[in-house]
């Protein structure tokens, strides 16, 4: 019990560690603009670039960890970490910093390869308890990359220099004490999908980001649009016929995912508009430090901890569905909440406390809303299609906030945020009571069996 106890502790913080690149460069955005003369636009491509990055690596590590295993293929996710970390940490221009965000965000797999392990080493009474640990530390990664940031001065060679160094921890631990069984899966990973994947998403967010500096009608821009798709047309049509593809794309629309592809996606844009927001408006209306950004987020990191831990007793009294509904209703209030206050330390903190609440409860909740209404055998293909959502959900609000704080500022940036946290507690709860209804209607003669939940 005890071995088992600290390989859990173990991937959790890898995971933990892995979580980290995806937040860590948010506070840095408005310095990296001031130190090397960029656009707002052309800087958020510093975050953009390694969650697009996450999005890809999501099914195309956990694919390769089914055939050549998962403790290996974690670590070289955190050895790209560290080579990332170390190129991020040393680049004077941003093209080598966003080459090293690249190789950070292939860390992004590790809480689905962590999942896998843990599966092969957990009795089952202690699964959902060892699952709902690995799922938790998502929330340390959301908010604790801009507390790391703030520790250091929002200095961004600093940063990376101690994401190094935790990345070469979390190796050496994984390293030495994680270990798994022999079995590998047949089959070859979906490289042409990973490349097709990532041409439709960079012409895609990069024509959505730079748009208002090239003018949303020039060629360049046009072109881009234009290029995207047809790039994704001919990547669902190879998807369909490629016997292990990347992504699934029934899955996408799946009748029993559906509801928990939207929302991910949704609450993924919006917690990523918020942070955005929230660094630019404290770093510039507020005159706050990197360190005063992070405090500010404090009870947004948390509660999204803590309410994930505690997460567990509440889905055996009410559906993932009305759960997720609920959180996204929270996160569409501290939004609205910062949308219609003046910037205040006060408006700040209530609405970081209540946005940590909701977030909590939608995240933890989505992974369960994910898989309750689908075959065991497909369960992990839509984890991997939840999870892959809500990273592209992050990525789309990189691009798309930098547009909107740099054209209409903070205000409408919040508005934007409140419409995707609203509309993903609408298609949650929507969702909900469709799935209520198909399991009363008589199927056969008989009440269809309502499915058995697993609690993540």
């Amino acid at each position: 019990m005890y071995k088992n106890s600290w390989v859990v502790a173990v991937l959790a913080f890898a995971v933990a560690v892995g979580s980290l690149q995806m937040t860590v460069v948010v506070p840095l955005l408005p310095g990296l603009e001031r130190q090397w003369g960029l656009s707002s636009t052309t800087a958020s491509w510093a975050l953009t670039a390694g969650l697009l990055s996450g999005a890809v690596s999501i099914p195309l590590l956990s694919r390769l960890g089914d055939m050549y295993g998962r403790r290996a293929v974690s670590l070289v996710a955190l050895g790209l970490l560290v080579v990332g970390s170390v190129l991020s940490a040393v680049a004077g221009t941003l093209p080598p910093l966003i080459a090293g965000r690249v190789l950070q965000g292939a860390a992004a797999p590790l809480l689905a390869l962590a999942i896998g392990l843990v599966r092969q080493i957990v009795p089952a009474h202690r699964l959902p308890g060892a699952i709902g640990v690995l799922s938790s530390t998502i929330g340390v990664g959301s908010g604790g990359g801009v507390i790391l940031a703030g520790l250091v001065g929002g200095d961004h060679r600093a940063v990376f220099w101690l994401l190094t160094g935790l990345g070469l921890l979390s190796f050496a631990l994984v390293a030495a004490v994680v270990r798994e069984e022999p079995a590998r899966g047949a089959g070859r990973p979906d490289l042409a999908g990973a490349a097709l994947v990532t041409v439709w998403l960079v012409c895609l967010l990069l024509a959505i980001s730079k748009g208002t500096d090239w003018g949303w009608t020039s060629p360049l821009t046009l072109g881009l649009f234009a290029a995207a798709a047809p790039v994704a047309a001919v990547w669902v049509v190879t998807a369909r016929r490629t016997a292990a593809p990347l992504i699934e794309i029934p899955m996408l629309l799946h009748r029993g995912t559906v509801g928990a592809t939207v929302a991910s996606f949704l609450l993924g844009f919006a917690l990523f508009a918020l942070l955005t927001t929230v660094s630019a408006l404290a770093q510039g209306a507020l005159g706050a430090s990197v360190l005063q950004v992070g405090i500010y987020l404090l009870p947004t990191t948390v509660l999204m901890l803590v309410v994930s831990l505690l997460a567990g007793p509440l889905m055996r009294r009410f559906t993932a569905s009305a759960l997720v509904a609920g959180g996204s209703a929270l996160v569409t209030a501290a939004a609205l909440w910062l949308a219609l206050s003046g910037p205040s330390s006060p408006a700040l903190y209530g609405a970081a406390t209540v946005l940590g609440v909701g977030m909590g409860l939608g995240y933890a909740a989505l992974g369960t809303m994910a898989v309750e209404h689908v075959e065991p055998a497909k369960t992990a293909a839509a984890g991997g299609v939840n999870a892959l959502v809500r990273v592209v959900g992050g990525s789309v609000a990189g691009a798309v906030g930098a547009v909107i704080l740099s054209s209409g500022g903070t205000g409408w940036s919040f508005a934007v945020a409140a419409a995707a946290a609203l509309l993903a507690a609408l298609f949650a709860a929507g969702y909900g009571r469709l799935a209520m209804t198909d399991r009363q209607r008589p199927e056969s003669g008989q009440a269809r069996e309502r499915p058995r939940r697993v609690v993540r």
